[in-house]
């Protein structure tokens, strides 16, 4: 399947008036359904995605929400969403789409890089910002993601000076680009070559952080 049907956003919607086991149970044939439906275009877009990426695999994140240390204790979530890993230790970078009525959305980058991956992105900027800044300032960059998000320290980072040029990057403890999507966009006949096309226009910023995060601070590659 090619496309995503209204019926997985109108069953999202009643999910999300009828958050609980007992509806949710009578209600299972008819989630397996729409479950059905995004298994199959995520693995679409997975076909689409080999053409010009390697990916390692597709998966289908789970509607059960994991309550044990939340004081949100809905048992579901009102999103169906996806994930793409690539493949090998250079490639780097992952690919996420959201699909929730009213609130749909791709997106891709660095959720929670560990510490040795955070500063050799925080030293590569501090020795040279341009390429990243060329990235993000790309016509193509800005009209599909518009800036560059993530969270980040309120001033510098332990090792690095606040007064660096580069500090607006070098602050940053995700890098994360977003693109949203209209619920009649998701629907649409298109979508899978739009969302396809966005994940290509995520690739310069995943070339960069991948040739950062696998070489060290000479350039070198980094063997284990």
């Amino acid at each position: 399947m090619n496309t995503i049907p209204q019926s997985v956003l109108d069953f999202l919607k009643e999910i999300e008036l009828n958050n609980n086991r007992v509806w949710f149970n009578e209600n299972k044939l008819r989630y397996q359904e729409q479950q059905a439906h995004m298994k199959a275009f995520g693995e679409a877009l997975l076909d689409e995605m080999s053409h010009h990426d390697h990916i390692e695999r597709f998966k289908l994140l789970r509607i059960y929400r994991d309550v044990r240390f939340s004081k949100n204790k809905l048992p579901y979530k009102k999103n169906m969403s996806g994930s793409m890993s690539r493949a090998t230790k250079w490639l780097r970078g992952g690919y996420y789409f959201h699909i929730e009525p009213g609130n749909s959305f791709a997106a891709g980058g660095f959720w929670s890089p560990n510490s040795a991956d955070l500063k050799r992105i925080r030293t590569e900027i501090e020795a040279d910002d341009q390429p990243l800044r060329t990235i993000i300032a790309d016509p193509i960059f800005q009209k599909t993601f518009g800036v560059l998000q993530g969270e980040g320290v309120k001033t510098a980072p332990k090792g690095f000076s606040k007064e660096h040029p580069a500090i607006d990057l070098k602050r940053k403890k995700q890098f994360i680009v977003t693109r949203k999507f209209s619920d009649k966009e998701v629907t649409s006949g298109n979508f899978l070559s739009e969302l396809d096309q966005t994940f290509r226009n995520m690739r310069p910023f995943f070339d960069y952080m991948s040739e950062v995060l696998t070489t060290d601070a000479n350039g070198i590659p980094i063997e284990d």
